[in-house]
């Protein structure tokens, strides 16, 4: 039989099979188009996942609100090429109900129809623990130069800011509603009075923050001398800058694995149990901060 199938030169026709038994072991990721959104990490953390579980991983792009993409997903699924559908973009609230028999589907909950970060994404939390520790290290009066107030990230940080203010029995100068950008940094800290006593900016994140040190400088303030940064999403650049920058680093590498996770286990795969619980979301301490001068 080998010799024959060898003179033959036969191939199996894997279309015909994964017909016929359903598996064939790829799985599918859609995302967003790249101009509007670049899931690369939380990507290459879904890809990740799926090779260690013995699975090929075929990466769509796809055009259109979530009930384009939910069609063709539907047409993805009809195809027979692949036996689950991780989705990092979301799609129409029916959209497992329709696929249901066709291919597993996984959706992440991670971001809203705009692509904003919802869910776990948006965790405020280590903004409390950041200002727990600049106040041991001796901080008393704060700013907090917030992102967009569309997201729910920014709207997040903001309240965990103004929570742990008054928790601790701390002075904030204020909020500033920022945009994302490193001009909304430097526009916040040009407006601050010369004697507002703060000794602390928490930024909404990192370009944010390299705004506010840029602001500093330009007043002739020493970072961490005089005025102590933090900033979100440790961008690689936040450990070239000259200080470099406190930041909060987020994990979506562990976001794509444990969506990939989820679907593994819908089609039927195996991978071995998780190691303890990753934390999604944590400080890296560097230069930027410091005790205050007074």
């Amino acid at each position: 039989m080998e010799a024959a199938i060898q003179e033959l030169g036969y191939r199996p026709n894997l279309v015909a099979r994964s017909m016929r038994t359903r598996r064939t072991g790829r799985l599918a990721i859609l995302i967003p188009p790249p101009s509007s959104y670049s899931p690369t990490r939380m990507l290459a953390g879904a890809v990740q996942m799926a090779h260690a579980a013995g699975y090929a991983s075929e990466v769509v792009s796809l055009e259109g609100g979530a009930e384009a993409r939910t069609q063709r997903m539907l047409e993805l699924a009809d195809s027979g090429q692949v036996e689950g559908i991780l989705s990092l973009a979301p799609l129409a609230p029916t959209s497992e109900e329709a696929v249901a028999g066709r291919a597993a589907l996984v959706v992440s909950g991670d971001y809203d129809d705009d692509m904003r970060a919802i869910g776990e994404l948006a965790d405020s939390s280590p903004v409390a623990d950041l200002i727990e520790q600049l106040a041991a290290q001796g901080h008393r009066r704060f700013l907090h130069v917030a992102g967009s107030q569309q997201f729910a990230s920014a709207r997040g940080r903001k309240q965990v800011y103004l929570d742990t203010i008054e928790r601790l029995g701390l002075e904030s100068a204020g909020v500033y509603d920022g945009d994302w950008s490193a001009e909304s940094g430097i526009e916040a800290i040009t407006q601050l009075p010369n004697n507002s006593g703060v000794t602390a900016v928490i930024a909404g994140n990192d370009l944010v923050a390299a705004g506010v040190i840029r602001g500093a400088l330009n007043r002739g303030w020493q970072v961490p001398g005089d005025i102590t940064v933090t900033g979100w999403d440790n961008n690689p650049l936040g450990a070239y800058l000259n200080p470099t920058l406190t930041t909060v680093d987020v994990n979506h590498e562990e976001l794509g694995r444990r969506a990939m996770r989820r679907l593994v286990t819908a089609v039927g795969g195996s991978l071995p149990e998780p190691a303890a619980n990753t934390p999604l979301n944590t400080i890296v301490w560097r230069d930027s901060t410091n005790t205050p001068r007074w």
